[in-house]
């Protein structure tokens, strides 16, 4: 499937959508989609983002982000489109599952 850079446009209809569906939290920080996921302690946090890693290479798709502890701060674009893309909202909204599982 190939991809394209959202409009600024699609990007605030796809984002208003995500929080809907998710836990509002999502939102568009330095031309990325951005979350920081807060879990019980690090334990939890690695497991979260030991999912998430196998469910992004599966998808060829590999987020940014940083982790302290107990906290996993996320940023997704599209690298091959230099922006965010439906792959970006479709990750983040696999991420937001994974998480609900903890």
């Amino acid at each position: 499937m190939t991809h394209r850079k959202l409009e600024p446009h699609e990007i605030e209809q796809a984002l208003k959508q995500l929080n809907t569906e998710t836990s509002h939290n999502w939102s568009i920080e330095d031309e990325k989609l951005s979350k920081t996921f807060k879990f019980k302690d690090f334990q939890h946090a690695f497991g979260f983002m030991t999912m998430c890693a196998l469910c992004a290479e599966k998808q060829d798709h590999h987020p940014e982000w940083f982790n302290v502890y107990s906290t996993v701060k996320i940023q997704l674009t599209t690298h091959d489109v230099s922006g965010i893309s439906r792959k970006d909202f479709a990750l983040a909204t696999q991420m937001d599952l994974l998480a609900s599982r903890l």
